[in-house]
């Protein structure tokens, strides 16, 4: 069966995004950079696959990425439509009308819609943000990996936005770059 991973940027103090969707602050440089490149390309959007030599690079671990509306518009908003053309792309949204061909817009319940894709043969499912999405998702996630960076934000898009529900996670790895930047990854036990 196919998995869930949320994989993500977050600030020290657990935002995703600034209160006006603002993610430049999360730097991608040095050795942190060079792990994502090396380990995670396919979480590369296109407009950075090509200057970082990974067009026609295979996927390692994912071959769906799930976006909610708000994640998605900044691409939209630099002329981008598809940012992720070498996966299956996901956008969860009740307004959003199809941008582009290789995007699907879904209306529908994203858990029913995640439990059908699990249900699917391919690879790993990327859940790429943002919170309300991830809050909905929370039980599905079967693993999270944060790229937590050397910031506090103070307020913004929570890592998980939605209702008290303590959920329990296995840490099963932690890395920490000269950048600053700490990858912790969680299973669910």
């Amino acid at each position: 069966m196919r998995t869930l991973t949320y994989h993500v940027a977050a600030s020290v103090d657990g935002f995703i995004a600034g209160p006006g969707g603002e993610f430049d602050f999360f730097g991608f440089d040095g050795d942190s950079a060079a792990w994502i490149v090396a380990e995670c390309p396919e979480t590369l959007p296109v407009q950075a696959r090509g200057p970082l030599g990974l067009t026609g690079t295979p996927n390692r671990h994912f071959d769906t990425v799930l976006m909610g509306r708000r994640t998605y518009e900044p691409a939209l908003a630099a002329g981008i439509t598809s940012p992720y053309p070498h996966l299956r792309q996901l956008v969860f949204s009740r307004t959003l009308g199809v941008p582009a061909e290789g995007v699907e817009v879904v209306a529908d319940d994203p858990v029913a819609v995640v439990r059908r894709l699990k249900q699917e043969e391919g690879a790993g499912i990327w859940l790429a943000g943002g919170g309300a999405l991830a809050g909905a998702l929370r039980d599905e996630v079967d693993v999270l990996v944060v790229k937590r960076n050397p910031v506090v934000l103070g307020a913004g898009v929570p890592l998980f936005a939605g209702p008290f529900a303590p959920t329990g996670l296995r840490r099963t790895g932690t890395r920490a770059f000269e950048t600053g930047v700490v990858v912790e990854t969680y299973h669910r036990p």
